[in-house]
């Protein structure tokens, strides 16, 4: 039986919304040793891809404001830059699901596990995840439509890795635990995506002009490579925090709905992990 107290990554209960936020970060720091490489790769990748549209939008470091006179690149940038954080926080979701699973059932999953291909259905995850970048990308085009579509995907992963369903039901499946009870999967979604997205504001600019304030060295000459270092660094933080909170919120939810928790409680001893957590069909 894995520890319910307050230290616990995952307690076999319902958690409040800040237990959830609790628990996305213990999860981020057992896990940090793999979600915070793999993100600086895969966000200094993002600020590469975005480079030619912030030149095209005119968007300057370091606050990547906008030209009025190129408002339609601008919105291009900003609709690309929202399907590159979907597509990187899936992706990441993939160790960080199977992670939290890990310690739902009271261990800590290591950084080699967690890499180790078998089962991990690392090619079903790349497909769904650049289908869920490409749906926010759409959705980001279309203005508010961004916040439903960010809101409802977030357990796509955490559906294939952890609930072991087919591929093409992952998505059904990841929108409906996401309206349960309210949309409550979805708005803790939307309210920790908000407040990491203060905290890479704050420390994005901050830095920059934190630099500019000691006057070792003329920042305005390096803006571009300052910047993109510090949103890099900011994002490889924030990218696997989110991956994490999907990971929690995802089983938080099975919880709350299914009976997760009360079916763990009484299975049987020798049943293999996946087996465990896997949807009954």
């Amino acid at each position: 039986m894995p520890d319910v107290g307050p230290t616990a990554v995952l307690p076999r209960r319902p958690l409040t919304v800040g237990e959830l936020l609790d628990s996305a970060v213990l999860l981020l720091r057992g896990q940090a040793r793999l979600l915070i490489p793999l993100a600086v790769l895969l966000s200094l990748g993002e600020q590469l891809l975005l480079h030619p549209l912030r030149l095209l939008a005119d968007a300057r470091a370091p606050a990547w404001w906008l030209d009025p006179d190129k408002i339609g690149w601008y919105w291009l940038l900003l609709a690309v830059g929202a399907g590159t954080e979907a597509l990187i926080i899936a992706l990441l979701g993939n160790p960080a699901a199977r992670g939290a699973a890990a310690a739902l059932l009271g261990r800590r999953a290591e950084p080699g596990e967690l890499l180790r291909p078998a089962g991990a259905r690392w090619g079903a995850t790349l497909l769904i995840a650049v289908a869920v970048g490409l749906t926010v990308c759409l959705a980001g085009v279309a203005g508010p439509a961004w916040f439903a579509a960010y809101g409802l995907l977030g357990a796509v992963v955490p559906v294939l890795v952890v609930d072991r369903v087919p591929a093409y039901r992952a998505p059904w499946r990841a929108l409906t635990l996401a309206v349960r009870a309210g949309g409550r999967f979805a708005g803790i979604r939307l309210l920790g995506y908000l407040g990491w997205w203060l905290i890479r504001l704050g420390i994005g600019l901050g830095a920059y002009y934190g630099l500019a304030l000691l006057g070792l060295f003329d920042v305005s000459a390096w803006a571009l490579p300052v910047a993109t270092v510090t949103w890099a660094g900011v994002n490889a933080l924030a990218y696997p925090a989110l991956a994490c909170l999907d990971a929690v919120l995802h089983l938080e939810t099975r919880m709350r709905t299914e009976g997760l928790d009360i079916r763990l409680s009484r299975a049987p001893a020798g049943i293999p992990e996946p087996a465990l957590l896997a949807v009954r069909r």
